[in-house]
C-alpha cells in the first residue's frame, strides 16, 4: 500500500472518530437538559449526524471510487438513529463517573456503525452474507437504545414495578403516550428503511415496507404500556418484535402481490384498533 493510500485510509478513519466525538460531547450535555428540552437536543443530534455522516461517507467515496458518486440514504441511518438513541438512553445512568463508560459506549457505537456503512459502500462485490447479518444486530442494538431512550425522555415513560401490596402503575398522560408510541414508529421506521434496502433498490418499496415497522412497532409500544411491563422489558419486547416483522417481512417485492401482504395490512389494523380501544378502557 502507498504511502498515499495509507494516509487517505487515516483520514477516513479520523472523519469518523471526529464524529464520533462530536455525538459524545452533544450526549453528553444532553445530561443536563431536561424534558421537554432533551426532545429538541435529540433531533438536532439526528439531523447533524446525518449531515456529518453524508460528508464524512462521501469524501471516503470520493478517494475511493473517484467523484461524482453520491452516499445512498440508507447509509446515513444506523449513525444518525445510534447517537439520537444514546441521549435518550444515557438519561437512565445517574450523574456520577458511571457517565463516563456510558459515553465511551456511545462513541464506539456511533463509530462502529460510521465503520460498518463505511465498508458496505466500499465493498465490490456489495452487500455480502456476512455485512448483512452485521447490518441486522446492529440495526437491533441501536432498535433496543432507541426504544429505551424514548421511554426515558417521557416522565414515567418507563414502568416502575409497584411496591408490593400497590397497585398498578399509573397510566401515561394521552399526550405522552401519543409521544410514546409516535417515538417508537420513528425509529422503527428509520431502521426498517435500512434493513429493508438490504433486500430491495427501489425507495417506493423500501418506504413502504418501513411504513408497515412503524405501525408494527407503534401497535407494540401501546400494547406494551398498556399491560404495564417494567423497565427495560418492554424496549426488549419491542425489539423483539422489529427482529420478528424483519424476519416475516423479508418476501421480495413481488410477493407482496399475494394476498397474504394484505392480510399483514388488514392484521396491523385490527391490532392497532384493539390496542387503542384497550388504552381508552384504561383511562376509563
Amino acid at each position: 500500500m502507498s504511502g498515499r493510500a495509507i494516509s487517505a485510509r487515516g483520514d477516513d478513519v479520523a472523519g469518523r472518530h471526529d464524529l464520533a466525538l462530536a455525538a459524545v460531547t452533544v450526549v453528553g450535555l444532553s445530561r443536563l437538559i431536561e424534558p421537554p428540552g432533551i426532545w429538541l437536543a435529540a433531533i438536532f443530534l439526528l439531523g447533524a449526524i446525518l449531515l456529518g455522516t453524508l460528508q464524512v461517507l462521501g469524501d471516503e467515496r470520493a478517494r475511493v471510487e473517484g467523484p461524482g458518486l453520491g452516499v445512498p440514504v440508507e447509509s446515513l441511518i444506523l449513525p444518525a438513529v445510534a447517537a439520537a438513541a444514546c441521549v435518550g438512553a444515557i438519561r437512565l445512568v445517574p450523574f456520577g463517573l458511571g457517565l463516563a463508560p456510558a459515553l465511551l459506549i456511545t462513541g464506539l457505537l456511533v463509530d462502529r456503525c460510521l465503520a460498518l456503512e463505511a465498508r458496505i459502500l466500499a465493498s465490490p462485490s456489495g452487500v455480502d452474507a456476512e455485512a448483512r447479518t452485521a447490518v441486522l444486530v446492529t440495526t437491533l442494538v441501536v432498535a433496543f437504545l432507541g426504544f429505551v431512550g424514548v421511554a426515558a425522555m417521557i416522565p414515567g415513560g418507563l414502568v416502575q414495578p409497584a411496591p408490593a401490596g400497590g397497585g398498578g402503575a399509573a397510566p401515561l398522560p394521552e399526550t405522552d403516550l401519543l409521544v410514546l408510541v409516535a417515538g417508537d414508529a420513528i425509529i422503527a421506521f428509520l431502521l426498517g428503511y435500512r434493513a429493508v434496502a438490504l433486500r430491495v433498490s427501489n425507495a417506493r418499496d423500501a418506504l413502504l415496507s418501513a411504513a408497515t415497522y412503524a405501525a408494527a412497532i407503534a401497535i407494540g409500544a401501546a400494547a406494551v404500556r398498556f399491560m404495564e411491563i417494567p423497565r427495560l422489558l418492554g424496549p426488549a419486547l419491542l425489539t423483539l418484535v422489529f427482529y420478528l416483522w424483519d424476519a416475516f417481512h423479508g418476501a421480495a417485492p413481488a410477493h407482496r402481490r399475494d394476498p397474504r401482504w394484505l392480510w399483514q395490512i388488514a392484521l396491523l389494523g385490527v391490532l392497532g384498533v384493539v390496542v387503542i380501544v384497550l388504552n381508552l378502557m384504561a383511562r376509563g
